[in-house]
């Protein structure tokens, strides 16, 4: 069972290691900080460099991998998964990774609510009245 510590994170971590991923493909792990990076690209790098000083060798080479492959994805929102999937697997079983990645994200406000819509004619809202997508619909009448 994943921790809602764990999904917090991952889910705060996972749009910087996807930006930081499409900008520099799999050197992200390795190659030193640019100072002029995007504030969420260098977020990204930090935190993928964090996981991979954590890991052995089999970890490295599978984060190394992980990421060689959704460098070359063209879909965001899978590139996103995979590499959520991977933090989650890294958080859930280090404690010492989670307290020095929470160190590096941004605080969230409490009560933060965080909501994603992907694709055609998606939507997404905490709250919602109606909701209609596609073509030849008729609004309700109030």
């Amino acid at each position: 069972m994943v921790s809602a510590e764990v999904m917090q994170c991952v889910q705060q971590a996972a749009p910087a290691v996807t930006a930081a991923v499409s900008a520099y493909g799999g050197a992200v792990l390795t190659r030193a900080q640019d100072t002029a990076a995007d504030v969420t690209v260098g977020l990204g790098q930090r935190i993928l460099q964090a996981v991979w000083r954590r890991g052995d060798e089999a970890g490295r080479a599978e984060l190394e991998r992980v990421v060689d492959e959704a460098a070359d994805e063209q879909d965001d929102s899978y590139t996103t998964a995979v590499l959520s999937r991977l933090l989650r697997r890294a958080l859930q079983d280090d404690a010492e990774l989670r307290e020095e990645l929470t160190t590096l994200l941004p605080a969230s406000a409490a009560g933060t609510v965080t909501i994603t819509a992907s694709g055609e004619r998606s939507i997404a809202a905490q709250h919602i009245g109606t909701a209609i997508t596609g073509d030849g619909h008729t609004p309700p009448r109030p």
